[in-house]
C-alpha cells in the first residue's frame, strides 16, 4: 500500500473523521474508494436507467454536436 500526502482544509478533515468514524470506516479507506470510482470509466450498466435509456438516440440521425451548442445561443438572445 502506498502513501499519499493531501493537504486539506481542517475544518473538512474534522468533518470527514466524523463522517468515516459514523461508517466504521477510516478516511484513508473513504478517499480510496472515492478514487476507485471516479477513476474507473463509467459503464452503462453503472448509469441511472434515465441516462442508459438515452445513450445512442442520435445515432444515425443528421444530428449535429455544435448544434447543441448553438441551441441555447439562439433561444436565449
Amino acid at each position: 500500500m502506498s502513501k499519499l500526502t493531501l493537504s486539506i482544509d481542517q475544518t473538512v478533515i474534522l468533518r470527514a473523521k466524523r463522517y468515516a468514524k459514523r461508517r466504521g470506516a477510516s478516511v484513508s479507506r473513504l478517499v480510496e474508494e472515492y478514487l476507485r470510482v471516479v477513476s474507473q470509466p463509467a459503464e452503462a450498466k453503472d448509469l441511472p436507467p434515465v441516462l442508459r435509456m438515452a445513450m445512442g438516440v442520435l445515432k444515425g440521425t443528421k444530428a449535429e454536436p455544435q448544434e447543441h451548442k448553438r441551441h441555447p445561443e439562439r433561444k436565449y438572445r
